[in-house]
């Protein structure tokens, strides 16, 4: 290699100490920029959360809060106690076509200050004239023994008794023919069969021509007084309400007291001596399936049962369900089954009756011939009894002593017989109002407490 050449290379020597270091790159110092702030942003982080740590803890919880208040808010109201719906008189109302009507379109209190009872209805009814059967044969067997504690006795054996008479299989076919004049079992069987009243009650209840009837036995429920009417229907309707003596004494303790005139507020207050069934739902059943037995003069009836407040003017209600669509008996379809079957399972597996008593009941039915259809004779087969409208006629009093007998025969549940009864009878006049429009004609409350059962020693306290 030429001299020249090495002579123009030039070497930089340094030592360690003390010597300059060459600059680094620009990337690695951003890095290490980064890194350095990052340490401090950590620090300082640390630095607030051991200063405020109880703030951090706190503010998850109130978030929490804050969501299900809102969730709250935003969901249906949660239903209160049964007593919340007492006193409302607000409509009920549904969608038809997209709009959005009252269930129960009752005429304005004018129109029923001057609306005049109708004559009559215009069905021909082939039933005429009802005779009550009454078993004199049977009453003088039994006559020397009908005290309290016999009936009770009796009743624990069988169903049928001194007031229900002794209905026989033969004769419970004969009391489904529909002729001119029927001749049927239909409770009150004897003075001595029970459900006895004072002689005042019954003079009362005999000038009833138009009646709302309920009842209460065993200390069930409570007495709720009925709103809605028009002043022009208060002087031609009677409230009554029957009770035994377990149910007064139960209201007593309430503060309910029975005046001197036999009225709390607007019911007249009827206390039954001596009821006839040890099963007090069965007992229910008189007043409300014998109204023509209690109201002899009475030309309507309408039937609440205890848990309801009814809310609706009753001469309204008649227009309505009654005059307006040519009918003589009124109840509201079943919400929840159509068929007697499937109510039977129903019953069965709500404890309302037991297997083996729904089992004989639907048997002999179906050894009868009813047929397992949603709807009988253009009606929906099964029916919510909570409510009844109807005009006292023979054609509506048949059906109802047939009813009546059912019960006593099989089980308590009047919703697993009625369609029977529908069915067998095929009876002209009957309509059947929409759930919508019950719940519009009451409020509901439900039951107040478990009905006392009926022992030896409360049925003779109720015959003193």
């Amino acid at each position: 290699m030429p001299s020249s050449t090495i002579r123009s290379i030039s070497i930089t020597v340094s030592d360690d100490d003390g010597a300059t270091a060459p600059a680094a790159p620009a990337p690695l110092r951003a890095r290490a920029g980064r890194r350095k702030v990052a340490r401090g942003l950590g620090q300082r982080a640390v630095r607030l959360v051991a200063r405020w740590w109880p703030v951090l803890l706190l503010l998850p919880a109130v978030a929490l809060l804050l969501f299900e208040a809102s969730r709250l808010r935003a969901s249906p109201t949660a239903p209160g106690p049964p007593v919340s719906s007492l006193g409302r008189l607000d409509p009920t109302t549904r969608l038809v076509r997209g709009v959005r009507e009252p269930c129960l379109k009752l005429l304005s209190p004018k129109s029923l200050a001057n609306l005049a009872f109708p004559e009559g209805t215009g069905l021909d009814y082939l039933v005429k004239t009802i005779i009550y059967k009454s078993d004199d044969d049977d009453y003088d067997t039994y006559r020397s023994e009908a005290d309290s504690t016999y009936l009770l006795q009796h009743a624990e054996a069988s169903r049928f008794n001194l007031f229900t008479g002794f209905q026989t299989l033969t004769e419970r076919e004969d009391g489904f023919k529909v002729n001119g004049t029927v001749n049927v079992h239909c409770g009150f069987y004897s003075d001595n069969g029970g459900f006895k009243m004072s002689d005042e009650d019954r003079r009362y209840m005999r000038a009833c021509k138009v009646v709302v009837s309920t009842c209460a036995f065993g200390g069930g429920d409570d007495l709720y007084q009925p709103i809605g009417m028009t002043n022009s229907s208060i002087g031609r309707v009677c409230y009554v309400a029957f009770w035994d003596k377990v149910t007064q004494s139960t209201q007593e303790a309430e503060g309910k007291i029975i005046g001197d005139n036999g009225m709390i507020g607007r019911w007249r207050i009827i206390v039954v001596k001596s009821v006839p069934f040890v099963d007090q739902r069965l007992n229910g059943k008189i007043p409300k399936m014998l109204s023509h037995r209690l109201f002899p003069e009475a030309r309507y009836s309408i039937w609440v049962d205890s848990k309801y407040q009814f809310r609706r003017d009753p001469i309204g209600v008649l227009e309505a369900l009654l005059w307006r669509t040519n009918s003589t008996f009124a109840i509201s379809e079943h919400g929840a089954r159509s068929s007697i079957y499937d109510e039977g399972k129903a019953i069965v597996q709500k404890h309302k009756a037991t297997p083996e008593e729904v089992e004989v009941q639907l048997t002999q039915y179906r050894q009868d011939g009813m047929p397992d259809d949603k709807r009988l004779h253009g009606l929906k087969a099964l029916a919510e009894a909570s409510v009844i409208v109807r005009e006292l006629t023979p054609g509506t009093n048949h059906f109802m002593c047939a009813w009546f007998n059912e019960v006593v025969r099989f089980t308590s549940r009047d919703q697993l017989s009625f369609p029977y009864v529908l069915w067998r009878l095929n009876m002209p006049g009957i309509s059947m109002f929409p759930v919508c429009t019950r719940r519009d004609l009451v409020n509901s409350l439900g039951h107040t407490r478990k009905v006392k059962p009926l022992t030896q020693m409360n049925s003779e306290s109720s015959a003193s």
